[in-house]
C-alpha cells in the first residue's frame, strides 16, 4: 500500500495514513530556495518500529537572491 502514496500530494498522502505515525522529511536544494508548485511524496520507507518516513519535495524550486 505504501509505494501508492508516491507522487501523491503529501496531504492527500497525510489523509490516507491517518493513525499511522509518520516523519515527513522536505527535500531542500543546496540554495536558498522556495518551493514552488506541490509538495508530493517522493519516497515512502519503513522504518520498523519508527515511524513510517515519508521524504516530500516541490514540483520546482525558485532560487533566492
Amino acid at each position: 500500500m505504501h509505494e501508492t502514496l508516491t507522487m501523491l500530494p503529501e496531504a492527500q498522502a497525510r489523509r490516507l495514513l491517518a493513525g499511522i505515525a509518520v516523519r515527513l522529511k522536505v527535500l531542500q536544494p543546496p540554495y536558498p530556495a522556495l518551493g514552488v508548485g506541490v509538495l508530493r511524496v517522493l519516497r515512502v520507507r519503513e522504518t520498523g518500529s519508527a515511524p513510517l518516513e515519508l521524504t516530500a519535495g516541490y514540483d520546482n524550486y525558485e532560487r533566492l537572491g
